[in-house]
């Protein structure tokens, strides 16, 4: 699917447009709820770039391609933006479709700004042409840890599919609980059927059952059968890769979505500009911003500052990042080198533990930070 370049406010300025490759899952089998998050925010911030004089008066201007969760698709759309002549890429949300445009771009020369996909390898080797907004997954998933082990938990399932993905943030689990005398017992979730799971979790003897596994499904099922099971009534039901953020979450799954913590980066007090934003966005989608919105926002504040004070030729902006410092809807965002992580980092991203509280559903309950 090809959506069309988004030029909103571009009639305020003039000349060639400068324009940015939006890489968004925005169909089956990728997570469209976030990749419409993502553009919500991108095609926001693109606006008031536009309306505020463009980049250098020539108007920013979107060409969006949909992942579809592909790594396949993303990296063919990263060859077909690099031809069109895009000045930078921005957006996806899915880490394993991340990486592989990330590694597509570096091998082309074209600067990459990742919004959302947190896979600390998103290159194999270290890259100057990448850098991403969102934390490491290995930084996220350790405040979960944190958060499982002070809530007392000792002896964690994990519910996973096979995937890159899931199987490193089972090992960033086990390696920050196991010094601590934790346990990680993984249970094969495209083996197990959810009854079957059910059991195998009650031979397990485990407290909490961690969701490593794709939204709706199997996640939905998964849960339902674990609350409907007498025997795991005790079992804490968690979620660190977010999907209880989402509205779809909620409406499959009513009152058996609640109480179930999942990881967010959101600060515990938004900016001047990210309350801004958040009204701005609110009214964009038509419900309450997830921080994924926010993610696409701040990745095109940080492109448009670049873009301005370097111009746009590709190798510029990508010298570029260890000199950015914006603020963003979450704090001042500046770009640096972490051990172990092969791209520019930023590395304050605000982390919080939360669920949706089952009195109120619609509100979320901050249950730890980091």
């Amino acid at each position: 699917m090809h959506t069309p370049p988004s030029s909103s406010g571009a009639e305020r300025t003039g000349g060639a447009p400068v324009r940015i490759g939006a890489l968004v899952p925005l169909t089956r089998p990728g997570w469209a709820e976030a990749g419409r998050q993502v553009l919500a925010g991108l095609e926001l911030a693109v606006g008031e770039v536009n309306d505020g004089g463009g980049i250098a008066g020539r108007p920013l201007e979107l060409v969006v391609r949909d992942t579809a969760a592909d790594p396949q698709k993303a990296a063919a759309a990263v060859d077909e933006l690099a031809r069109l002549g895009v000045a930078a890429l921005a957006g996806e949300y899915h880490s394993v479709v991340a990486r592989a445009a990330a590694t597509r771009a570096d091998a082309l020369g074209l600067p990459f700004l990742c919004s959302s996909a947190v896979l600390d390898a998103l290159t194999e080797q270290p890259t100057q042409w990448v850098a991403r907004i969102s934390p490491p997954q290995s930084r996220g998933w350790r405040v979960f840890a944190d958060f499982l082990f002070a809530a007392g938990h000792r002896r964690i399932a994990v519910a996973a599919q096979q995937s890159v993905y899931w199987a490193s943030g089972a090992r960033i689990l086990r390696d920050c609980l196991a010094p601590r005398g934790g346990t990680v017992v993984e249970l094969d979730a495209g083996a197990l059927s959810p009854s079957a799971l059910c059991d195998a979790l009650v031979d397990s003897r485990a407290t909490a059952l961690l969701l490593l596994v794709g939204h709706p499904e199997p996640a939905v099922p998964i849960v339902q059968a674990v609350r409907r099971d007498p025997r795991l009534a005790e079992v804490v039901i968690g979620a660190p890769a977010g999907q209880p953020e989402f509205a779809q979450w909620a409406a499959l799954l009513g009152d058996d979505g609640a109480s179930i913590p999942f990881l967010r980066y959101l600060p515990e007090r938004l900016s001047p500009l990210g309350t801004r934003v958040e009204t701005a966005l609110r009214e964009k989608l038509g419900a309450a911003p997830s921080f994924v919105a926010f993610e696409g926002y701040d990745t095109i504040a940080v492109l448009a500052e670049v873009l301005r004070s370097h111009g746009t030729d590709r190798a510029r902006t990508a010298a570029s990042w260890p000199r950015v410092a914006v603020e963003g809807t979450r704090g001042r965002m500046e770009f640096t080198r972490t051990p172990g992580i092969s791209v520019w980092q930023w590395a304050a991203t605000p982390i919080q533990v939360v669920d949706r509280d089952p009195a109120q559903f619609d509100r979320f309950r901050v249950l730890h930070t980091g």
